[in-house]
């Protein structure tokens, strides 16, 4: 990560810009040598101020944390890849000039993702109840299922003996969804998917509801608890309480440089439609 930071401070100390860092990536940096005395700082809690655009510098897990910094605020965040795979951070380190003169010169579009919710009768992740990716309900134990009673709007749709169930936005249909037998979705489309983990049952497959629905679930399980995760973040709660999952009362905006195509990333990254025929 060094050369990618240390280049794109030189590419933005020749520019008109201002930087802000979030605390916890500034001490980090400093600790490797940055001299970083006359950039700004912001905490995690409050985000960042008056800013047009995120830097997000790492794999998919530090965009996702980018995306709960920034929260309500819908700042277009622009992803830098230098951790492995990288669907929602793109672009490549060597691509980090390029992408800022795409940037100063306003050749860039925003696209709006939807995110998702998770509410219960507690505050659950302290006020960070949203995700780009998934919401995911799963046991603590390493042997039983659990039961999950779901509704829809309300109407009652099934219960899943499993070992979990997730409920991806389009976007994370590249993500955890996919793992457990999900299919792809255009990350711009209006959808969840509801897919169980490891179902014990051979007539459940995932499911695509528009996310305008409201999804409900009731957890069984003898451990009397289970799992709640949303993106990166997760704690055991117990089985008493129901979990409410919603499309969130605002959208994540991701930056996207020319040439950035989600479906060149399909066949780059996930060798989408590899034949030795083509």
């Amino acid at each position: 990560m060094k050369p990618v930071m240390e280049k794109l401070w030189a590419d933005i100390s020749t520019k008109n810009s201002q930087i802000q860092i979030s605390e916890s990536f500034f001490v980090h940096l400093k600790e490797h040598g940055f001299k970083l005395d006359e950039y700004r700082t912001y905490s995690i809690n409050q985000g960042p101020e008056n800013v047009q655009m995120a830097w997000s510098i790492g794999g998919d897990g530090t965009f996702l944390e980018t995306l709960s910094h920034v929260g309500a605020k819908e700042i277009p965040i622009l992803g830098i890849n230098t951790g492995r795979l990288g669907f929602l951070a793109t672009l490549s380190p060597e691509e980090v000039s390029e992408a800022l003169q795409h940037v100063l010169s306003n050749e860039y579009t925003i696209e709006d993702r939807c995110l998702v919710s998770v509410d219960a009768e507690i505050d659950l992740f302290h006020g960070k109840d949203f995700g780009l990716n998934e919401v995911g309900i799963m046991k603590t134990d390493s042997s039983s299922m659990i039961q999950i009673k779901t509704f829809l709007d309300g109407n009652y749709l099934n219960t899943y003996w499993a070992d979990g169930i997730i409920v991806s936005t389009a976007t994370g249909s590249t993500g955890y969804s996919l793992s457990v037998g999900g299919p792809l979705v255009i990350p711009t489309s209006d959808s969840f998917i509801v897919a169980p983990m490891s179902p014990h049952n051979l007539n459940v497959r995932p499911l695509i509801v528009s996310s305008d629905t409201v999804l409900k679930f009731e957890v069984s399980s003898r451990s009397q608890n289970f799992l709640i995760s949303i993106d990166s973040r997760s704690r055991v709660i117990d089985s008493t309480i129901s979990i409410e999952v919603k499309k969130a009362a605002f959208s994540g905006k991701i930056v996207k440089i020319p040439g950035d195509d989600f479906l060149q990333t399909l066949r780059n990254k996930l060798n989408w439609g590899l034949d030795v025929r083509n």
